[in-house]
């Protein structure tokens, strides 16, 4: 990519490339300042988050530098300081956010920052709320990009009142009373027919990708999260161990592996959302998902160790972004609507499930959504029944249409 250029940003040789480093001025660190150095290879594909950290860090140097903040900064009553704390804070939620929730996270922090950082907490009313949506919203053009700011702002506020910090508590008041007033942006309603899936796969064979290909019948067939079945790249300090790194971007990959699937065609996953909440673990037998048992045809017993998804191009799992752009590719191939994402490939899953009259509670077991608290074992025992249940009607109803079957060339 194009090398950025922003304020303490270098770049890094490494091997296989340069890396992005954000570097403190050498006065500062012997001040005391912290931390010296940040690594943003995870950001390594977006220029504008890239940039956008690095103000940030750079703003928070200078506020040092003229004696505002010290090592451990003590909250004043803004909003700016109410930032740094959710950021930086170990006890902070922040420090819990999934990579793939993190880059929006960190991207919207740098625009409250910039915004509204200088804002009292105790001087912001509903008025200030409604006016802030307006302009995220671009005037409501953009609901989702507003709801996304509302949302990072409410984390940080609620990390504030964790904390007891004067003035949170009468703040995240304001902002759940002003969001129920304003307008929401609507739910997708854009799913996949069988047979859309289906042209979609052999588009994928067709583009040379039958990793693709797979990805997609998982993630329709099991329900499973996209991110889940192609995995998510975590920089080298966050999560726990990993045997897939990244060492010129510094990352490690987090995901589906062959070993999830047992030697009955079961697939046992537990999906990183529900990992550190409900502890929900997915069970799908992929001897009732036709789809996944065409792709895997292309698969040798001998390959099948590791990632489940790796990229034919670069032999690692995908980036979330590439994934993206190779979609984009064979969603026009197979001539589908521009609507329809990727990620739409499970919820078009349910949507089969549900129109094929699986029960509203099989179909939340299935797709992970279940919070009942029992044993691992009966809970095994329940997703795979309900799994069963959820299967045969989807396959009965594909059978009656006659859509979704055929090779996945």
């Amino acid at each position: 990519m194009e090398k950025v250029k922003a304020p303490g940003l270098k770049w890094m040789k490494r091997v296989g490339g340069h890396v992005p480093v954000w570097v403190a001025d050498e006065a500062d660190v012997r001040s005391g300042y912290q931390p010296k150095t940040v690594n943003l290879s995870y950001l390594k594909d977006d220029s504008d988050l890239i940039v956008a950290k690095c103000n940030a860090l750079q703003a928070d140097m200078l506020l040092f530098r003229a004696g505002y903040r010290s090592r451990k900064m003590e909250y004043d009553g803004t909003i700016r300081s109410l930032l740094y704390l959710y950021q930086n804070h170990e006890e902070s939620t922040y420090h819990s956010l999934k990579p793939g929730s993190l880059r929006p996270y960190n991207h919207y922090l740098g625009r409250l920052e910039h915004q509204i950082g200088v804002r009292r907490i105790d001087s912001i009313d509903g008025i200030d709320i409604r006016r802030w949506h307006k302009d995220w919203s671009s005037d409501g053009k953009h609901l989702a990009a507003a709801a996304m700011v509302r949302a990072v702002l409410e984390a940080a506020v609620s990390f504030g009142v964790m904390m007891r910090l004067k003035g949170c508590s009468e703040l995240l008041e304001t902002i759940q009373a002003a969001r129920r007033k304003l307008p929401q942006p609507r739910p997708r309603t854009v799913v996949a027919a069988a047979d859309q899936v289906k042209a979609v796969r052999e588009a994928a064979h067709k583009n040379g990708r039958p990793s693709s290909a797979l990805a997609y019948a998982l993630t329709f067939e099991t329900t499973l999260r996209l991110w889940d079945v192609i995995g998510q790249w975590w920089p080298m300090d966050m999560g726990g161990i990993s045997d897939v790194l990244d060492p010129d971007r510094s990352l490690k990959w987090f995901g589906l592996r062959w070993e999830d699937i047992d030697e009955d065609m079961v697939l046992r996953y537990r999906p990183s959302k529900t990992e550190d909440a409900s502890g929900a673990e997915i069970s799908y037998s992929l001897k009732m998902a036709p789809m996944v048992l065409e792709e895997l045809a292309h698969w040798p017993v001998e390959k099948r160790t590791g990632p489940v998804i790796v990229s034919e191009e670069f032999g690692l799992p995908y980036r979330a972004s590439i994934f993206t752009q190779r979609w984009s590719v064979d969603r026009k191939t197979a001539k589908l609507p521009a609507k329809l994402w990727a990620r739409d490939l499970r919820a078009s899953g349910i949507t089969e499930g549900r129109e094929s009259d699986v029960s509203l509670d099989d179909a939340a077991k299935v797709a992970g959504h279940s919070s009942k608290a029992t044993t691992a074992k009966v809970y095994d025992r329940a997703v795979m029944q309900a799994a069963d249940r959820f299967a045969e009607a989807r396959l009965r109803r594909r059978e009656q249409s006659g859509n979704g079957r055929g090779n996945g060339r």
